[in-house]
């Protein structure tokens, strides 16, 4: 009877977690988490009291806000806040902003 047990070859830590990381649903999670934390800091505290929320789904950033000026303002800069959230993502990983209620 053969050996049963399963054999495992060393690997380096490092590839192991990114691998984990690399996982979707956790990729997608930590994703959201650095973009909301980049938000925050980009546009700061004024426009971040009026934000609601904000997701990426398929390299589409929702961003939800509460002020109706501020919606109608900041979606004439969407370029400019995606360029500036992608350079510091180190990728481009938003391709498009839609502004919601």
């Amino acid at each position: 009877m053969a050996n049963s047990k399963r054999k495992f070859e060393p690997q380096l830590l490092g590839k192991v977690l990114s691998e984990i990381v690399e996982s979707k649903a956790l990729f997608r999670g930590i994703t959201n988490e650095k973009i909301n934390g980049l938000w925050n800091q980009l546009l700061g505290d004024n426009i971040s009291q009026f934000t609601d929320k904000v997701e990426l789904r398929n390299e589409t950033l929702y961003v939800s806000l509460s002020s109706a000026p501020l919606r109608e303002e900041l979606s004439y800069g969407k370029e400019k806040i995606m360029r500036m959230l992608n350079e510091e993502m180190g990728k481009e990983t938003i391709k498009k902003i839609e502004i919601l209620k």
